[in-house]
């Protein structure tokens, strides 16, 4: 959906304009709250000017976009986990209170600490079989990632701990609702960043196909809004976001529609694309695409006009899928935007942050990504990925779980099995 845009009027002064102010002056000016209507995109006289300065910014995250998913799954992780420090850096500013802080020497960095302790848990967990894949082949290297794999998880609880136990020895009188305020909003941040992360990044190695299509329906779904509602946006659709209208709702969901199933038989003919990544490796990918990556085809039926270009048309079987991801992403996945506009306006700001000319901040290009990247995962695991196990899932578990010396137990055992059953049937 088209994020709101412009500047209202100068905030005037008195008593009822005193709203909390953030670095970048983010704060909602007080006409914002009038009648639905009256901050329509086609009613705002500094539209073209905002326009050209959210093209622009545009143009370059696409162009930085599409560098980085030409580098590879590396590079798009190393790009999920800016983003993050960006997102989280944005919402422990929300709550801060400059006087409190002042009285709390390094009480800012221990919401940092908690943030790289839960960004050790959950890609240590989401990695380590990839990380144990990349270095099978030398033996001192595959022991020190087992016992690091090992204990992983009691490394992350006792630095958590050492964490805990700082917010309790930072305690001071007189600022106990403030700090515990603040120990609550770093957890409830927590676990929206690292959720939906953990979700994208096991999406971009399963194939950067299921990371790059979901993604890119909410970009499209975003700017068609935007151009519709731009030129002809008169219905209000949602008091929380007054700009936003039905026709640049509509609009864009025929204009995702669409994309998702032309977008989908262009990605998915490039191996780059569709094949996964078993390990933390940067080299160019072969593999089988699968049959959802192979084209089924059909003939055109006799009565279509002569005219028509094609007798034949190919459409390959993920297409199909890709329509599911595009009618989310056009009706369902906006909502992460309504609920980032009714939070900003509970908190009294126009954006989460300033570091984007024309969008606001790397939250406020997030809020719609987030809720998409849960159901790319979550349809992927379900309707995409077979139910029932294979050779490579059973031999992902030996190589992560079992040492090297129980891996050569297990490999004589089964040789000896394997000889019975041939000595048996002959």
């Amino acid at each position: 959906m088209q994020k709101d845009t412009g500047s209202g009027p100068s905030t005037p002064s008195g008593p009822t304009a005193r709203l909390r102010r953030r670095r970048g002056s983010n704060e909602v000016p007080p006409e914002v709250d009038k009648g639905n209507g009256s901050h329509l995109l086609v009613n705002d006289h500094n539209k073209y000017k905002s326009m050209i300065t959210r093209a622009y910014s545009s143009v370059w995250m696409i162009g930085g976009f599409a560098l980085i998913i030409y580098m590879g799954h590396l590079y798009i992780w190393a790009m999920v986990v800016v983003i993050q420090i960006f997102m989280a850096k944005e919402l422990f500013s929300l709550l801060r209170k400059t006087h409190e802080d002042s009285h709390l020497p390094g009480f800012r960095h221990l919401n940092w600490h908690f943030f790289f302790t839960a960004m050790l848990f959950v890609y240590g967990r989401i990695l380590s079989q990839r990380l144990v894949n990349t270095v099978t082949m030398d033996k001192f290297l595959y022991k020190l990632v087992g016992r690091l794999i090992k204990y992983h998880m009691v490394t992350c609880y006792f630095l958590y701990i050492a964490g805990f136990m700082w917010f309790i020895l930072s305690l001071k009188k007189k600022m106990y609702k403030y700090q515990f305020g603040q120990y609550a909003w770093t957890h409830m941040i927590l676990i929206v960043v690292f959720t939906q992360s953990s979700f994208t990044v096991a999406n971009i190695f399963e194939g950067i196909f299921w990371f790059l299509l979901p993604a890119s329906l909410i970009v499209i779904n975003d700017i068609a809004a935007y151009i519709f509602g731009f030129f002809f946006g008169k219905t209000p659709l949602i008091k929380l976001s007054p700009k936003k209208t039905w026709e640049g709702f509509i609009g864009a969901s025929v204009t995702t529609m669409i994309s998702a199933f032309v977008l989908a038989n262009i990605l998915g003919h490039f191996q780059w694309l569709t094949c996964p990544r078993k390990d933390l490796s940067t080299g160019w990918l072969h593999c089988d695409p699968g049959s959802l990556f192979k084209p089924e085809y059909f003939t055109v039926p006799e009565w279509f006009p002569e005219w028509f270009p094609w007798r034949e048309i190919s459409i390959l079987p993920v297409q199909w899928h890709a329509l599911c991801l595009g009618l989310f992403a056009s009706i369902i996945a906006p909502f992460g935007g309504f609920f980032a506009s009714g939070f900003k306006r509970a908190f009294k700001i126009k954006d989460f942050g300033d570091s984007i000319p024309g969008h606001g901040g790397i939250t406020d290009r997030m809020d719609c990504q987030m809720v998409m990247a849960v159901f790319a995962y979550i349809y992927h695991q379900s309707f995409v990925v077979p139910q029932s196990l294979s050779i490579e899932m059973i031999m992902d578990q030996i190589l992560v779980n079992l040492p090297f010396e129980d891996q050569r137990a297990l490999y004589m055992k089964l040789g000896q099995i394997i000889m019975e059953r041939q000595f048996g049937e002959s």
